[in-house]
Formats: C-alpha cells, structure tokens, sequence
C-alpha cells in the first residue's frame, strides 16, 4: 500500500509514512489483509495523510472499530490535523466520539440540516428546563424548543437558548452532548411521522 502509495501520488511524502506507520507499531513487511482492523484504518489514514493534501474527506472512518482503535484513530487523524493545518469533514454516526474531535458540527438528517455551528456554541447555547408543567408555545416565545416531554406535574423542555433569561420556575441544565445530538434528530423523526 505505500509503494502503491507513492507510484500515485507526485507529492507523496515517504518518509512521514514511513514515520507514522512505525510510532503506531504497524509491520511494514506484512500485506494488509493480514492486520487487525484498527491497523488496517491506520494504515488508510497514513495513506491518505501521505498524499499532502490541505482537505481530506472521511465517511465513516472507525464505524467498524472497536473502542481502543478508534480512539487511536482519531488521535492520530488530529495530531496530524493540528501539525500539518489540514481541514478534515469527517462524517459519523457515532455521537460520542464528534465532540472530542469537532470544531463545528453540522447534523443532517434524512437529507436536511438540523444543525450547522461551532462545537463551543452548540455546547454553550444548549439547555435542559426541569420545572412546572407549562405549554410549548409559551417557552417557544423566548427560546427554540428542540425536544419537551411532559408529565401531570412537570415539563422536562431542552431548548436552544436566544439569550433571553430563563425564568427562576425552572432549574436549568446542562443537557450533554449527546443527548442534545439525539433531541435533533428525534425532533425531525417526530415531523416526518406527523406528516403521514
């Protein structure tokens, strides 16, 4: 693969390969079908970090991975990111893991954006209301509501904030990243269905 590598590639840098490839422990006289799965992305992703590219697009790069490798994986994919200032749009289904390595977050789904902004924002703009049972309308007035379920006592409403103050009825939370990743996409989910 990085002989095959080098043949395609006029700026192939051989020697950052060659680099990467020995700090992760990879043999470099095995062929690749004979690797582990985590060394079999790892090899990918120095191929395609090799190439010295300003961009590279990744469509769900560590699905197949377990815990451990993923972790290595990205690891390696933002080392390299932040020391050569390559742009990666990485795509994935797997929440957790975007908000250790995203600078902005765009969800999509069923071809529509939910959500396009910076990772800070979305973290900062963000919260859960536990409080009295009130009607949607009446916080859809001050903030955007994304998800709010309701018992015969209490509302529990996660909302995007639009800088107005949160009344005192309410204690006010941090949701979490992936729970409020999930909201968005529950929310379109629940739009499709009303629409049958």
């Amino acid at each position: 693969m990085v002989r095959f590598g080098a043949s395609l590639n006029p700026s192939w840098d051989g020697d950052m390969a060659q680099a990467r490839l020995s700090q992760l422990s990879i043999p470099l006289d095995q062929k690749v079908h004979k690797l582990s799965g985590g060394q079999q992305a790892q090899v990918a992703l120095v191929v395609a970090l090799a190439k010295r590219a300003q961009l590279i697009v990744l469509d769900e790069p560590v699905a197949a991975l377990d815990p451990l490798a993923r972790r290595e994986f990205l690891q390696t994919l933002m080392t390299a990111a932040v020391e050569d200032g390559l742009t990666v749009i990485l795509s994935s289904h797997l929440v957790g893991e975007l908000e250790r390595v995203c600078d902005y977050l765009i969800l999509l789904n069923a071809a529509r954006v939910q959500y396009a902004g910076d990772m800070d924002d979305f973290a900062r703009t963000h919260r859960l209301l536990v409080g009295p049972l009130v009607e949607e309308e009446e916080l859809a007035r001050m903030h955007n509501v994304i998800q709010a379920t309701h018992t015969d006592r209490q509302s529990t409403v996660l909302v995007k904030s639009n800088g107005h103050p949160f009344d005192s009825r309410w204690d006010v939370r941090d949701p979490g990243f992936e729970d409020t990743v999930l909201a968005y996409l529950a929310r379109h989910r629940d739009d499709v269905e009303a629409t049958r």
